[in-house]
């Protein structure tokens, strides 16, 4: 290769800085699993101790007539003192039989079980809990409060692995572990399990070693009294993500949030990528929205919480710019590809190599985290990048499998078909990203299902993610209609 004028040097290094800022998501990753072993010794666990207060469970409900009544029972069984532990169900003005299995209920449990009828529904999940919570914290009884979902199921030590935290009072709330619990997964379910072990077991011990939490899961949030209290008795109505606001804004007030592993509660996720694409297109656009609110928090250190540390800071927009990682590590590579193919060449291997030791690392890591998901999600693991990703680390490690594997079945490279290859091989992230957005677009066809599953395991999950928060860029830029929509739950939960 030719010497390098200054400029070209110049324009090399600022290209393999965009390469090296597109790797940050893959930097995040390995810095959380690499942090997970910390949380053997820097946790909250020191400081919770058997404690019982009383808890006011909270759950918004409207038409959940399929998934209520079970949830319901399975309250009632927990392990946890019966005097101690109130239901309060909102139901925002249902139109299926929710308002009579609730009233059933209560009848069998009076004082323990409590319909709350609003007689306007529709505004969103934040305006339904606050009229629970209008009721519950008006009541002295309440020491803590207990938001869930209609449809999630607690394991029966739950509650009382929840609230033993709260025995530090510094600790403002606690959050469980929210695992895929359906009877009858199907392949997309089973990616989500694996997602859900990686973004709360994983994660979110990390977090709680860095000491600051993003997101307090909205299916299990157990909140002491005066955190509510300290954020207004309310919770934040102007975002779609107002589990992640009502987080922050505790942790703002000075409280600590814990991230509970042990505490498991079930829940039904959704079945199709049409399905998944609205429920997470609400949590990407709540996020978009939130690092604007947040905007003067971001990477400024304060003596209060955790929230704008570089640790924290890096993980919220490894993961909110993912996509713009992504685009931007795939132009520099291709860039440099036509300017300098040997530097591109070299770049790329290291990038893939890299990427494919932190994968293996986590994913190793993470299928111990949880057995149960572990075993019934395994293909799942394997596949979570996708088999075109597998496939550009195996070349990225070794390189002259690809040309002797061509040159078995009679096809030589020339130096045009390489560098169409390597077009395609840098491009397959915005390539990946096209293919979930088809999938979503097959998948109502005849025998679309079927397509969009095997794109699905063709581009990754990763990508299916990634092309979902490139829209939720779309919908706010365009500032389209943010109304909450709720995802469809039928009972699925194993109980």
């Amino acid at each position: 290769m030719a010497e390098l004028t200054w400029p070209e040097t110049a324009l090399v290094v600022f290209l393999l800085l965009c390469v090296l800022v597109g790797t940050l998501p893959v930097i995040n990753t390995a810095l959380q699993f690499l942090t997970l072993p910390l949380h053997a010794f820097r946790n909250h666990y020191a400081k919770a101790a058997p404690y019982h207060p009383n808890v006011a469970v909270v759950i918004p409900a409207w038409n959940e007539g399929l998934v209520i009544g079970p949830a319901i029972e399975r309250l009632l069984q927990l392990d946890y003192p019966a005097e101690r532990l109130r239901i309060f169900v909102v139901d925002d003005a249902s139109t299926d039989d929710t308002p009579e299995i609730v009233r059933a209920v209560s009848a069998a449990h009076p004082g323990r079980v409590v319909h709350l009828r609003r007689d306007k529904g529709g505004e969103g999940k934040a305006h339904t809990l606050n009229h629970g919570l209008d009721v519950v914290l008006a009541d002295a009884w309440t020491e803590a409060v207990l938001i869930m979902d209609a449809d999630v199921i607690f394991a029966r030590d739950s509650l009382r692995k929840l609230s033993r935290h709260l025995a530090d009072e510094k600790v403002g709330a606690v959050t469980a572990y929210i695992a895929e619990g359906s009877r009858d997964r199907n392949y997309l379910t089973r990616f989500i399990a694996i997602e859900y072990v990686i973004s709360q077991l994983a994660a979110r011990r990390a977090q709680n070693v860095d000491g600051a939490i993003a997101c307090l899961a909205g299916g299990a949030q157990l909140h002491s009294r005066a955190n509510l209290e300290a954020i207004g008795g309310r919770i934040p109505t102007g975002t779609l993500a107002e589990d992640t606001m009502t987080t922050f804004e505790g942790q703002l007030k000075g409280r600590r949030m814990v991230f509970e592993p042990h505490a498991v509660v079930l829940a039904e996720e959704p079945r199709s990528v049409d399905g998944l694409w609205k429920q997470r297109l609400r949590w990407a656009r709540g996020n978009v929205q939130l690092t604007s609110i947040y905007r003067k928090l971001w990477f400024r250190p304060s003596r209060t919480h955790n929230l704008g540390s570089f640790v924290f800071g890096l993980a919220w927009f490894t993961i909110l710019l993912l996509p713009a990682f992504m685009l931007l590590a795939a132009g520099a590579l291709l860039t440099l590809l036509i300017l300098h193919s040997d530097i591109a060449a070299l770049v790329f291997r290291f990038m893939w190599i890299f990427a494919a030791c932190v994968y293996l690392f986590s994913m190793l890591y993470a299928v111990q985290l949880d057995p149960r998901i572990g075993r019934q999600s395994w293909r799942e693991a394997v596949m979570f990048p996708g088999l075109g990703a597998l496939i550009l680390m195996a070349f990225a490690l070794f390189p002259w499998l690809f040309e002797d594997g061509l040159a078995q079945v009679g096809l030589a490279l020339t130096d045009d078909s390489r560098f169409a290859w390597a077009v395609i091989f840098y491009l397959w992230g915005p390539i990946s990203m096209l293919g979930v957005w088809l999938a979503r677009a097959v998948e109502s066809l005849p025998g679309g299902r079927f397509v969009a599953g095997l794109l699905i395991y063709i581009c990754g999950y990763g990508s299916l993610l990634c092309a979902i928060t490139v829209d939720s860029y779309i919908k706010e830029w365009r500032r389209a209609d943010a109304s909450w929509i709720k995802t469809e739950k039928i009972g699925r939960v194993v109980s």
